[in-house]
Parts: structure tokens; C-alpha cells; sequence
């Protein structure tokens, strides 16, 4: 069980301002504003971060569509780290945190009316590296989502709850996501809908598939894994999805693709 929450922003982000800013209303929290980007481990004070049990970077999100979105993923790199972090290597995460805070901003958005914002996981990507486990939360994708007032509350109330009632829960089932596209569209139905809590995705722009990968999402991933997800039609053609299977089929954990689970 987590205790001690550490929030983390960047002042140069817009977004991680709003977030912190709306959670400091709540009233005493642990807070690290830092002076520069925060997907740079070289930015950050590690001596400050290891003191806590959970890290949690508040962020803005950037895409090309400029859409209207609020995501939550874990950091990392599977190939290149082109944007912080070290090539190959993943953070730690908790799935069952990912999955209680996807909940909780799903409740929000639609408490407090934030419908016109997409909720949606992305997959592992970008850094920075740290040994804690942790989590971003980002709002996106133009300043003037990264300023709403509203969609920081909402970010900012989630990750309170979250922190307040989170629980280690046993019903649920911890997976690691193999295939489709940046955005998990698959996998989001399972976060939401399902048993299955999700915490490392490995995005089919990533493959081809290394045992290194496999085995970077189950160590990053602070629970035991009880299966590997496959998002079967998102792995590309028949050649791509024998690569994959031959590659999940070395390890002793159950395979399940996306659409055999209920939701």
C-alpha cells in the first residue's frame, strides 16, 4: 500500500500548473515543481523522488490532432528514448493505481460535465527514468485545454481520490498489452469495463516484439502479471502476429487476446 504521494510538474508546463494548482485547493500535499521539462531524469532531483512511495507527473500532452483529451500512461521506452528516459527501459508502475485512477476521472468527466474530453490510456513512452513507481496523468492536446480550469479539477480530484481510497484489490486480474495503436482503443474498454487492471502497453509501432520488452513490462509492473493481453487484429499481419506469439509463447503466462474478455 502506497503512503507517501509525490505530485511532480514542470513550471514550463501549463497543464502540470493547472493540475497542481487546483490539488493545492485540497489542501496538504507533497509537491515537486521543477524547473525544467520533467520527461528528463537529468531534470530531476532523485534524492527528492526516492523518499517517497509513489510518483505521480501531472502533464500536458501534445498531438497532432489537437483533441481534446485527458490520458494516462506510464513512462518509458521500448526502443529510442528520443524524449527522455534510457532506450529500452521502462519505469515501474502499479496497474491497479492506473486502473482506480482511469476510473476515477471517468466519474469526474462525467460529473462535472467534461464529456467534450476524450478519456483514453496511451502506451509506454517517453521518459523520465526514475526507480519509483509512477504514472502520468496528462491534459490535452493545445493551451487552451492545458489552461481549462475545469478539466485541472477534474484531473486534480481524480488523483486525489485515487490517493485517498486506493486499494490493492485482489479480484483483479494484472495484465501487460501487446499490439495496436498509440492511443489503446482496445485496451481502454478492458481498463474501464473489465476485471482486468492493465499496466505496461507495448504499441504496435514498437515490434518487432523482443523477449528484452516482455520482460522489461512484467518487472515494470509492481503487481504479478496474470496474463499477457493481446490486441490480435492491432499486431499487423499473420507474418507479425507468429512473430509475437513466438515470442509471449517463452513465457509461462497466460495469452488472451482483447476480445475474450468480457467488458
Amino acid at each position: 500500500m502506497y503512503k507517501n504521494y509525490l505530485i511532480v510538474a514542470s513550471k514550463l508546463d501549463k497543464a502540470g500548473i493547472n493540475i497542481t494548482t487546483q490539488l493545492s485547493q485540497f489542501g496538504n500535499m507533497n509537491f515537486y515543481l521543477v524547473e525544467n521539462e520533467i520527461i528528463f531524469t537529468e531534470n530531476l532531483d532523485m534524492e527528492k523522488i526516492n523518499k517517497y512511495d509513489f510518483i505521480i507527473f501531472a502533464s500536458r500532452h501534445v498531438s497532432e490532432k489537437g483533441e481534446k483529451t485527458l490520458s494516462v500512461h506510464a513512462p518509458g521506452n521500448w526502443n529510442q528514448a528520443k524524449f527522455g528516459g534510457k532506450e529500452g527501459k521502462v519505469c515501474k508502475t502499479s496497474a491497479f493505481f492506473q486502473k482506480q485512477l482511469f476510473e476515477k476521472l471517468k466519474k469526474n468527466i462525467e460529473k462535472f460535465d467534461l464529456r467534450k474530453y476524450d478519456l483514453t490510456m496511451e502506451c509506454t513512452h517517453h521518459g523520465p527514468l526514475i526507480n519509483k513507481p509512477c504514472v502520468f496523468v496528462e491534459i490535452g492536446a493545445t493551451e487552451t485545454e492545458w489552461k481549462d480550469r475545469k478539466a485541472g479539477f477534474v484531473v486534480a480530484k481524480a488523483i486525489l481520490e485515487t490517493m485517498q481510497e486506493f486499494k490493492q484489490d485482489p479480484y483483479n486480474e494484472v495484465a501487460i498489452g501487446i499490439g495496436g495503436p498509440h492511443y489503446c482503443p482496445g485496451f481502454n474498454k478492458i481498463q474501464m469495463n473489465s476485471n482486468v487492471a492493465i499496466s505496461h502497453v507495448i504499441p504496435e509501432y514498437a515490434l518487432p516484439l523482443t523477449e528484452e520488452m516482455v520482460q522489461e513490462a512484467i518487472a515494470g509492473t509492481e503487481e504479478d502479471i496474470d496474463m499477457i493481453l493481446l490486441d490480435w487484429k492491432g499486431l499487423g499481419n499473420s507474418e507479425k502476429r507468429q512473430q509475437v506469439m513466438d515470442i509471449v509463447n517463452k513465457f509461462y503466462i497466460q495469452k488472451r487476446k482483447t476480445s475474450e474478455i468480457p467488458k
